[in-house]
């Protein structure tokens, strides 16, 4: 049996994800800031790229238009794929002129940086200064100790180690510890330094001239009680009338459970938004926010290393190729990133166009799937968009993964945002009797009078999602 050898051509359709591709992607869940640091390094490392400022991009825009005939394709010694590609079609916003952004109508920059800069001691600066007030350099032993302390509070003011462990830290007497804490309790904000909630409230009441009051038995005695609201037992065991109870339980409200933490603030996260909705007569006008984008051309003078008639060597006409491949692939991704999020931002505001108009309680239920079939990509390209992505709308700035959520049928079949039920329960929480808290069941109750049937645990999961405490916990003694 004879084996015969023959050449046979056959054509197929295989998915390839190339370099450009991958590029693409990659920038595709990246932030504004991490595109921005991207596009900065690139810059650095590619001497095809460079930055142009919006005054020059105009100027070198109108020039261009006025002598187009002048633009010639880089010229290389041999007819390779490389000289077939019409980069100049395809890439020409990008080879002199660069990418030109437009940043919103009406929408001005951020203000200058020295305007939101801001110092501001820390809870260990505030207690180091007033310990080396009472201290001074006299007593080294004793400024040590109070630094140890000061070094175990915790945001809250509270220590979080016991006197035997700092004690050991540098092998101090139990005694001087316990003298330095006494010290250090004494000093500005009150109740700091305390190893728990009822020692920081005892503090707090000892400096008010309350001791051996009705007020300090509360806190010392019958805390429990007290975060129970079990108001009736409470004054039984004291022997107070209810007003009476209720002047010493006003005093206790006004105790600070958390000392230290008006000197640690939680810091402020600046939202810049990459999207803008702005309302206009013939409806609402997507935009992309592009004023920190940093402008990006092909340099003309790096360019011309392609043009073998320079007499530039092989090697350099051929690491001016690659660079100049990188750069083009690179402006194309960045401008196929931002269609693509606009593309999904108008899908977003078509869908929640009466969230637009008239606020949350008409947010309608949106999954990826609805976006990727409106815009005819795959929902992984929706998901990896809406990452880390934020658009400024009427009602408010919103994460626009915030727009994606599921729904809950109503008694007439019309499906009603999660965000939304969560929203009627916040209103009808926030209208209940203080001294009669709602139970689930009757907030249940409520909203299947609106139409909205849904069980129990449901409730107490939209709640806890809320953070909203339980009936028991939201009842007002007085």
């Amino acid at each position: 049996m004879a084996l015969n050898q023959r050449l046979q051509a056959r054509l197929s359709q295989n998915l390839v994800l190339t370099p450009a591709l991958q590029q693409a992607i990659k920038l595709l869940p990246m932030s504004t800031l991490e595109l921005v640091n991207l596009l900065t390094q690139e810059v650095i490392d590619n001497p095809m790229l460079e930055e142009v400022s919006s005054e020059e991009a105009q100027t070198t825009e109108i020039n261009e238009q006025s002598d187009m005939s002048d633009t010639q394709e880089p010229d290389t010694e041999s007819p390779t794929a490389w000289e077939d590609t019409d980069f100049e079609y395809f890439f020409s916003d990008y080879l002199e002129d660069g990418y030109r952004n437009s940043p919103p109508q009406g929408h001005q920059g951020p203000p200058p940086m020295e305007q939101t800069l801001s110092v501001q001691d820390s809870l260990a600066d505030h207690l180091a200064w007033q310990l080396f007030l009472r201290c001074g350099d006299h007593d080294e032993t004793e400024r040590e100790i109070g630094l140890a302390i000061i070094g175990n509070l915790d945001e809250d003011g509270y220590l979080v180690a016991s006197v035997e462990e700092i004690a050991a830290m540098g092998n101090w007497p139990l005694g001087s510890v316990g003298a330095v804490l006494e010290l250090i309790q004494s000093f500005d904000p009150i109740g700091v330094a305390a190893r728990g909630l009822q020692e920081c409230l005892l503090l707090q009441i000892q400096d008010l001239g309350l001791t051996n009051t009705a007020s300090e038995t509360i806190v010392k005695e019958h805390l429990n009680l007290l975060e129970n609201q079990e108001a009736p037992k409470l004054a039984r065991l004291l022997g107070l009338r209810t007003h009476e109870l209720k002047s010493h339980i006003d005093i206790i409200r006004r105790l600070d459970p958390k000392p230290g933490s008006r000197y640690n603030p939680a810091s402020s996260q600046y939202v810049i938004p990459d999207v803008y909705v702005v309302k206009e007569e013939e409806g609402y006008l997507v935009k992309l926010n592009e004023d920190d984008m940093p402008q990006l051309r092909i340099s003309p003078f790096y360019k011309q290393l392609l043009n073998k008639h320079q007499g530039h060597s092989d090697e350099t006409r051929a690491y001016a190729r690659e660079k100049f491949r990188s750069a083009l692939w690179l402006l194309k991704s960045v401008d196929q990133r931002q269609k693509t999020i606009s593309k999904v931002a108008t899908s977003i505001v078509t869908f929640q166009t009466p969230f637009l108009d008239r606020g949350i309680e008409f947010l309608r239920p949106l999954v990826l799937r609805d976006v990727a079939d409106d815009i005819g990509m795959h929902e992984s390209t929706v998901s990896r968009v809406v990452n880390q992505k934020y658009i400024h709308t009427p009602q408010g700035v919103f994460e626009m993964k915030y727009f994606f959520h599921c729904g809950i049928n109503n008694a007439v079949g019309e499906s009603i945002s999660s965000i939304a039920v969560k929203q009627r329960i916040r209103k009808i929480i926030d209208s209940e009797n203080r001294q009669r808290p709602l139970s689930d069941s009757r907030i249940g109750s409520a909203l299947q009078a609106e139409g909205l049937n849904l069980a129990r645990r449901t409730i107490a999961k939209y709640r806890e999602e809320l953070k909203i405490p339980t009936s028991s916990r939201r009842k007002v003694l007085f």
